[in-house]
């Protein structure tokens, strides 16, 4: 449609000046007949692209069918998407089928593949990385079927009808800024990242340091474990061997946090480590209200996979959700004050 009209636009405009010079008219005549072809030709492209913009994605909107692809459930943060996407799409009518792509771009391109031939209404999906999952999320749209990203972006507008993810800035800043109430901005530190290529990662890393850095608190060491709780472990093991007298261990989430609880608590050093991490998990709760933790911020995913499953039913059923593509929802900081109101990432006052 956008090419026939271009081309139209173009028949148009030619004709016009054909018939101003067969009718011997002036320079100036055709010079008019020009501009008037040429204003047709730009209001026949606006429309196309205007029209190319308004595209519905609902292929299969009939089917019924929710496919949710996340990284792999060993993670009780991911069984949490999985278990509320379920619970939401059932409610609405959806049959939902839930697979994990373990992290793995290429695995998830499959998984994309298999949705795509099984005719998914919509796909909700906590991705396998940025810059890797927009290939995948590329096929979904040509074939017709909205993508909806939970927790984790890609790094591509317009290709996911929403990307809801929790506030990480905020949310790493509130336990850093608590940290910093809790040492006095003084002290020596470690930071164990999480996976590199994922967004989050770094979002989370820099508004750490954008509130330690304004502090007298020195960074001794970084490493990555990749949002894994053994390799934090490890790591914070070979760390606390070569920095015994460090006050404190930022984590990129709180399976990584828990990993360095355990290595601190086997460290039997003689004198307080602070530990705080990002994702308000149930077991890093449990640390906290131990005492072998001190803070997470919790990131509101059992929310956040909800609100992505209504507006895949929203859009499907009326073609809009309403709302921007990208969204933010806050995280809460999670201490030993208020621990025992969370559940399974829910939180409740």
């Amino acid at each position: 449609m956008k090419m026939f009209k271009k081309v139209m636009a173009g028949f148009i405009a030619a004709a016009m000046v054909v018939s101003m010079v067969g009718c011997g008219s002036s320079s100036s005549d055709t010079s008019d007949a020009d501009t008037e072809a040429a204003e047709a030709q730009t209001e026949a492209a606006a429309e196309a692209d205007t029209e190319e913009e308004a595209v519905v994605l609902n292929a299969n909107a009939d089917n019924m069918l929710i496919y949710c692809i996340t990284p792999s459930t060993s993670n009780p943060y991911f069984q949490t998407v999985q278990d509320a996407c379920t619970e939401e799409g059932e409610a609405l009518g959806y049959t939902v089928k839930c697979v994990s792509h373990d992290d793995d771009a290429t695995k998830q391109s499959e998984l994309f593949d298999t949705a795509i031939s099984e005719g998914a209404s919509a796909i909700i999906c906590d991705n396998a990385g940025a810059d890797a999952s927009i290939e995948a999320v590329q096929k979904a749209y040509d074939a017709g079927i909205p993508v909806f990203m939970v927790d984790r972006e890609i790094n591509q507008d317009g290709l996911c009808v929403s990307q809801i993810v929790a506030n990480n800035n905020q949310g790493a800043t509130l336990v850093a800024q608590y940290l910093i109430e809790l040492t006095g901005g003084e002290g020596t530190y470690a930071e164990i990242l999480g996976l590199e290529s994922d967004t989050n990662c770094q979002v989370r890393s820099d508004a750490f340091h954008a509130v330690l850095d304004a502090t007298d608190m020195e960074m001794v060491a970084q490493q990555s474990a990749d949002w894994d709780q053994t390799q934090a472990q490890s790591k914070a093991e070979t760390i606390l061997q070569q920095y015994p007298d460090i006050v404190a261990i930022v984590c990129g989430n709180d399976t990584m946090a828990c990993g360095v609880a355990a290595a601190v608590a086997s460290a039997n050093l003689d004198h307080e480590v602070y530990i705080v991490g990002v994702d308000g998990s149930d077991d890093m709760k449990d640390n906290i209200t131990s005492g072998l933790a001190t803070a997470t911020a919790l990131q509101q995913i059992d929310t956040i996979t909800r609100m992505a499953v209504t507006q895949a039913n929203d859009y499907l059923t009326t073609g809009t959700t309403g709302l921007d593509e990208k969204q933010l929802v806050d995280c809460v900081l999670i201490t030993a004050d208020n621990a025992a109101n969370l559940s399974n990432f829910v939180y409740s006052e």
